[in-house]
């Protein structure tokens, strides 16, 4: 029996569904009661993938609400224009849309992403909001040392201490729904026992990066970001750089691989290797971040705590 791949375009009203191998199409509205008959529809044959771009918030409650059941495939939209034109379409509308999306899924054999379970979106949603009321922390830090009215310095004072608050807040929430998971929990302990990764640390891979512990090394060094990618052409050869990726990971890496170059005995001596060397500081650091990221990735497919190498 033929497993189906299905592109569906989402929009803030509809769903733009199509099924690529017997050319089935439908529109369903973008709301919660209709993802039941969505799914209905889906359900009547064997699926491989689903492949769909992000919309914002627009793609939220479809991927909450089909992401337990369903094999979901995010793909960046910009890349799935170019196959588009690639593919000779210039038209774009919805329908079109969903129908390349399909076709994308199918031609490169897209993987689905480990299933999405809603306690993973939920922390996701709780992480956005704190990273946005850590830049507002730091932009009232900033202002208040340049202020002189006193107003101002008791507004500002005023707001700070409220996001400071706020921020306190959603930590402990994210950390009450890491530890009621067996899992998160156990794999929080994981990670928090490699020096250099604390508890927000840990809460910021978790989140941004749930598939730890089930990906090879070179996939999780690519997911982050982190794993150069090389420029040559004929006799030219270009510098190596990092891109791409989950950036809010790699933000989140760069602070805890500072402090494990100086506290972690081995990646101490990789930086020190690398610099010694003639590399960069900055890359010799990016070094240390991908390091990090696949030890942590190989500790939690172990099951097992970061213990200093003895000599």
């Amino acid at each position: 029996m033929t497993d189906h791949t299905i592109g569906v375009d989402i929009s803030k009203s509809h769903l733009d569904v199509f099924r690529l191998e017997d050319g089935a199409a439908q529109r369903f509205d973008n709301s919660a009661g209709v993802f039941r008959a969505l799914a209905k529809w889906l359900g009547k044959a064997p699926v491989a993938r689903i492949v769909f771009e992000p919309t914002g918030p627009y793609h939220k409650a479809f991927e909450a609400a089909l992401g337990e059941k369903f094999p979901l495939v995010k793909v960046n939209p910009l890349q799935a224009r170019r196959f588009a034109e690639a593919h000779g379409t210039r038209a774009k509308t919805d329908a079109v849309d969903a129908r390349m999306l399909a076709r994308m899924g199918a031609a490169f054999g897209l993987e689905p992403q480990a299933p999405f379970f809603k306690e993973t979106l939920v922390l996701r949603e709780l992480h956005v909001s704190r990273a946005g009321l850590i830049k507002d922390r730091t932009r009232l830090r900033n202002r208040a040392q340049t202020q002189d009215i006193a107003i101002l310095k008791r507004q500002t004072k005023a707001r700070l201490t409220q996001v400071e608050r706020h921020v306190v807040e959603l930590d402990a929430e994210i950390a009450a729904l890491i530890t009621a998971g067996h899992i998160t929990a156990r794999n929080r302990d994981i990670l928090c026992s490699m020096p250099g990764i604390g508890a927000v640390t840990a809460a910021a891979m978790l989140t941004l990066m749930p598939e730890i512990g089930t990906l090879e090394r070179k996939q999780v060094a690519s997911l982050a970001g982190l794993a150069p990618i090389t420029r040559q052409s004929g006799q030219w050869q270009g510098k190596a750089f990092i891109g791409g990726g989950r950036k809010p990971l790699r933000d989140a890496l760069y602070m805890p691989a500072l402090v494990a170059m100086r506290h972690n005995p081995d990646l101490k001596a990789k930086y020190e290797h690398l610099r010694s060397a003639g590399k960069p500081a900055k890359v010799a650091i990016v070094a240390v971040m991908r390091k990090l990221i696949e030890t942590a990735n190989a500790l939690v497919k172990a099951d097992r705590t970061w213990t200093q190498k003895t000599a």
